[in-house]
C-alpha cells in the first residue's frame, strides 16, 4: 500500500490541538492544495475564508454548538459556496446573467466539499491533525451576518486545524461500514432490515441494536441543532427560487422560458 492511501485509510477527525503554532508556510501550502482540487468547469465555486481574529473564532465555537476545540484551533478556515463572484463578473461584462438558483448553489457546495478534502489532506500530510464543523450551516442567518456574505454565498463548510495532542493521536478511527453495504453496482438498492442491522452492527457495538439506534437518532438526526439548520437553510433557500412574475407582466426567466417552449414547438412541427 502507497503513502497517500495508507494516510487517506488512517485519517481521523481531530478536536483536541496541543496549541502549537502552524507556520504560514504550511498553512499557505493546505490553501493552495485546496485550490488545486477537481472543481466544476474550472470556475472556483467557492472563496476561503481564513478566521485569524481571535474574537471570531471565540463566537464561531459558540455559534457552532457550542465546541470550545474551535477557539483553540490555529487554524479556521470556511469554504464558502460562491454564487456571487460570477455573477458579478457576468454583470460587469455585459452579460444580462439570470439570477443564481438552486442547482448553481448545489454545484458550489460541491466545489466546496472536494476543495476541503484536499485541504483535509494536505494538512494530514503535514502532521497536522483536523475537523470538519458541519454546524456551520446552522444558524445560517447569525453566520452570514457574522462574516459578512453576499446574498448569494454560503457557508457551506468549515475546517479547525491543529498539531494533534498524543492521545488524538492514539485514538482509534472509529470502525466505517463495510463496502458490501456503501457500494451498489449499477443501481441504488434498497437495504432490507436484516442488511441495515449488519451495516451497523459495528457502531451499535455491545449495545442492544434498538437502544443504540434510538439514543443516535434523538442525539443526531432528531435534535435540536438538526431541525434548526435544516430550518436555517430552508429559510436561505427561499432566496434560489424562481422569481414570481410582476403582477400585470412577466418576469424575465418566464419570458425566457416561454421563448425556448416556442421555438421547440416551432422545431417539432418543422419535421
Amino acid at each position: 500500500m502507497n503513502e497517500i492511501l495508507a494516510a487517506l485509510l488512517a485519517r481521523k477527525s481531530v478536536r483536541a490541538y496541543t496549541g502549537e503554532s502552524v507556520s504560514a508556510e504550511k498553512k499557505e501550502l493546505i490553501l493552495r492544495a485546496a485550490c488545486a482540487a477537481p472543481t466544476a468547469g474550472n470556475q472556483q465555486l467557492y472563496t476561503i475564508l481564513d478566521i485569524t481574529d481571535q474574537s471570531v473564532k471565540d463566537r464561531l465555537a459558540v455559534s457552532c454548538d457550542g465546541q470550545p476545540f474551535i477557539a483553540k484551533a490555529e487554524v479556521v478556515l470556511i469554504f464558502c459556496a460562491d454564487c456571487q463572484k460570477w455573477y458579478d463578473a457576468f454583470v460587469d461584462g455585459g452579460c444580462e446573467p439570470r439570477l443564481p438558483r438552486a442547482g448553481d448553489l448545489m454545484l458550489a457546495v460541491t466545489d466546496c466539499a472536494i476543495a476541503a478534502q484536499n485541504a483535509v489532506t494536505a494538512a494530514d500530510s503535514l502532521g497536522l491533525g483536523s475537523c470538519y464543523i458541519g454546524d456551520i450551516m446552522e444558524r445560517c442567518a447569525f453566520h452570514r451576518e457574522l462574516l459578512n456574505l453576499p446574498d448569494y454565498v454560503f457557508p457551506a463548510v468549515m475546517l479547525v486545524i491543529g498539531v494533534p495532542t498524543q492521545q488524538q493521536l492514539e485514538r482509534p478511527k472509529p470502525e466505517r461500514c463495510g463496502l458490501k453495504h456503501i457500494v451498489h453496482e449499477n443501481a441504488y438498492r434498497r437495504m432490507a432490515p436484516e442488511e441495515l442491522r449488519e451495516m451497523l452492527a459495528p457502531q451499535a457495538g455491545r449495545q442492544p441494536y434498538k437502544e443504540w439506534l434510538a439514543a443516535f437518532c434523538n442525539r443526531k438526526y432528531q435534535s435540536d441543532f438538526s431541525r434548526e439548520m435544516s430550518r436555517s437553510v430552508e429559510e436561505y433557500l427561499s432566496a434560489f427560487q424562481p422569481p414570481r412574475p410582476e403582477e400585470g407582466g412577466r418576469s424575465k426567466e418566464t419570458e425566457d422560458s416561454k421563448k425556448g417552449e416556442e421555438r421547440a414547438e416551432k422545431d417539432s412541427d418543422s419535421h
